[in-house]
């Protein structure tokens, strides 16, 4: 199983980054490990600036090379919340660089996942999620303000790899991206449906 993830998938996220507004998906990727176990999530030695992404994540269900948009729907069934724990002074820091950010993005426990439901149940394109750090609303997002849809995403990157059954993307988080600390406690809605519930520490 890997971890496909979409950054500046969104406009204001990337505004708010000083970033610009991508011509294609930017793709970077997150080992297997970096899935979170539980609900706690520590924040790691090396960095002293832990940010959280809130972002959709569909699962593939049916592996495929070189898929075309127009069949790309049929190889994901299902879609939950993540969140992309990311150690922005280290990214900034190997960003300067024109280093790669997988140290900042791969990390163990850098990825947290729901549950997954049937993607039947959900308007795909007028879904609307959001993220509450210690009670008050951080992030407020809609796919329908994505640069890159599901059905993109899945035919831009099964150019490159070969998607597999099991398979994760995240696919961009909205603008409100904030730093963590000791004690915080995350819970990420999908609509009204609570989806995920992490304490900080």
């Amino acid at each position: 199983m890997k971890i496909i993830c979409i950054g500046r998938n969104y406009s204001e996220h990337a505004k708010e980054l000083g970033n610009e507004i991508p011509e294609n998906p930017v793709i970077f990727m997150k080992p297997d490990t970096a899935v979170l176990k539980g609900n706690d999530f520590y924040i790691p030695e090396f960095s002293n600036d832990i940010h959280y992404e809130l972002e959709v994540v569909i699962k593939v269900s049916k592996g495929g090379k070189y898929i075309q948009k127009e069949t790309a729907h049929k190889h994901y069934e299902e879609l939950s919340l993540g969140i992309d724990f990311t150690a922005r002074d280290l990214q900034s820091e190997l960003k300067s660089k024109g280093l790669p950010w997988e140290l900042a993005k791969g990390f163990d426990g850098s990825a947290v996942v729901g549950s997954f439901f049937k993607k039947e149940n959900f308007d795909l394109r007028n879904l609307s999620f959001s993220l509450l750090k210690n009670k008050e609303k951080v992030q407020d997002g809609n796919t329908k303000d994505m640069l890159f849809d599901f059905d993109d995403i899945i035919a831009f990157a099964s150019q490159y790899f070969t998607l597999r059954v099991g398979d994760l993307i995240y696919t961009g988080t909205p603008k409100g991206v904030g730093k963590v600390e000791e004690n915080d406690i995350l819970e990420a809605y999908l609509g009204e449906e609570k989806m995920i519930d992490i304490r900080i520490l």
